[in-house]
């Protein structure tokens, strides 16, 4: 099996930190990944993305013009990167920065208010790992094991205390998630 994904949002909402942690998931399961972020020269506020391949068999490129599943966090990726969804393919948006919801039929369309739930959280720095989620309950790339796994493995011992928290938003992503008809 083999899933291409791009995320796409504003700087500052863990767009890159999302795809980083999926690719290492992915790498603690035994799959073959890519992980190929892009951004501006802003910091935070700017557009970043990022390409994420993983794969049970070798990758050829980590170019890709098609994505299997979109997730989309403001209005100008929804705009960029709808068009770009393989007939089928998923697109996932947070309900809080898209103005103008998507519009193609072809397409399986999930919204996930993530950031509302953040809020709920008291905790605006666990939206990425609410959204990812949401990813993992419709497109289950890599196993909730797997992610907890890299999670250990990639962050810094003294953020490991974290690492229930994030297991908790994810648990939270999973269950707020909502398909469009």
């Amino acid at each position: 099996m083999k899933t291409e994904l791009i995320i796409s949002g504003f700087g500052g909402q863990g767009v890159l930190s999302m795809g980083k942690i999926l690719a290492y998931s992915g790498m603690m399961e035994d799959k073959e990944v890519t992980w190929m972020p892009a951004y501006g020269p802003e910091q935070r506020g700017g557009t970043a993305n990022v390409t994420v391949i993983v794969s049970d068999k070798r990758i050829s490129s980590p170019i890709l013009s098609k994505y299997d599943v979109a997730i989309v966090l403001n209005q100008p990726s929804l705009d960029k990167f709808e068009d770009m969804i393989k007939p089928e393919g998923i697109l996932i948006y947070d309900g809080f920065g898209i103005v103008n919801p998507p519009t193609r039929k072809d397409i399986h369309v999930y919204r996930i208010d993530a950031m509302d739930k953040a809020a709920e959280m008291k905790n605006p720095k666990v939206f990425n790992m609410i959204v990812l989620g949401g990813l993992l309950k419709v497109c289950p790339v890599v196993s909730t094991e797997g992610l907890n796994k890299a999670l250990h493995k990639s962050l810094p011992e003294r953020h490991h205390q974290l690492i229930p928290l994030n297991m908790q938003a994810v648990a939270a992503g999973m269950e707020i998630i909502n398909e469009e008809k």
